[in-house]
């Protein structure tokens, strides 16, 4: 992984900057619980196309691995509306499930 992640940036350091670029550096990142790395690219991603579903997802979890559990519910509702959008289930029932979690974390107090 740990190459990839600098391969990738490599690219954008010569000046490639698109949404799969971002949002696979973000993804990695997240994966390597390097979560404010993964939240900066995750967010760049998403300024190319606010309706990718599956970004959203990702910023989510890279909010909640660094402590901000009302940024990843953000993320996560935005998520929902994207994937809803374009009809992409299976993300909606992820997201779905991720809120309840949150949901079910916040009534008990955690």
């Amino acid at each position: 992984m740990e190459g990839m992640i600098e391969r990738l940036e490599a690219m954008l350091a010569k000046g490639t900057d698109n949404m799969l670029l971002r949002f696979s550096l973000g993804k990695a990142y997240a994966e390597q619980d390097c979560f404010q790395e993964a939240e900066e690219h995750l967010r760049a991603a998403l300024a190319f196309d606010p309706a990718y579903s599956v970004a959203w997802k990702w910023l989510g979890k890279a909010c909640l691995g660094r402590g901000d559990k009302a940024g990843a519910r953000t993320a996560w509702e935005s998520g929902l509306q994207a994937a809803q959008a374009r009809g992409d289930q299976q993300v909606v029932k992820e997201l779905q499930v991720f809120l309840k979690r949150l949901d079910k974390d916040a009534a008990a107090g955690a």
